[in-house]
């Protein structure tokens, strides 16, 4: 997870079946971005906290509140969760991209946090970048355009 003020450029590479969650104030200009690798944190003692989609969004969410976010304020954009590989059985266990994005959708309603934009899904691995400043964020996917979110 990273967080930024004012100004500042937030990427994540490499989202295949992980998803990057933008998370945004833009009353007082200060972002974050949490890169979710699985849905739930099954972890004994939970040290990684920020790889999971049910711990890591609302650890994200507090630290921007000990910044200044209110939470009335914080909305939120997505991308990733793609299907990268064909896995015999086809059974959910399989699809861990769509698992994230249903997680990832589960816990920033929990959290009341607004999804205003989305790029999930798919079978290609994408590249998130927010700009912190103006609260836009652009998805770069190989041998596609550029999508502003």
């Amino acid at each position: 997870m990273k967080m930024a003020k004012e100004h500042g450029m937030l990427v994540t590479y490499a989202l295949g079946s992980c998803i990057g969650v933008c998370l945004y104030d833009a009353k007082i200009k200060l972002g974050a971005m949490v890169h979710i690798m699985l849905p739930l944190n099954m972890e004994t003692g939970r040290t990684n906290t920020m790889k999971y989609a049910d711990t890591g969004i609302r650890e994200t969410i507090k630290r921007m509140e000990s910044k200044g976010a209110l939470r009335s304020r914080i909305t939120a954009k997505i991308a990733g969760g793609a299907k990268m590989f064909a896995v015999s059985g086809g059974g959910a266990l399989g699809n861990i991209g769509q698992r994230n994005i249903e997680s990832v959708h589960m816990c920033l309603k929990r959290e009341s946090v607004p999804i205003l934009k989305e790029d999930v899904g798919g079978g290609l691995a994408r590249t998130l970048l927010f700009d912190v400043s103006s609260g836009m964020g652009c998805v770069r996917c190989y041998g596609k355009p550029e999508l502003i979110i």
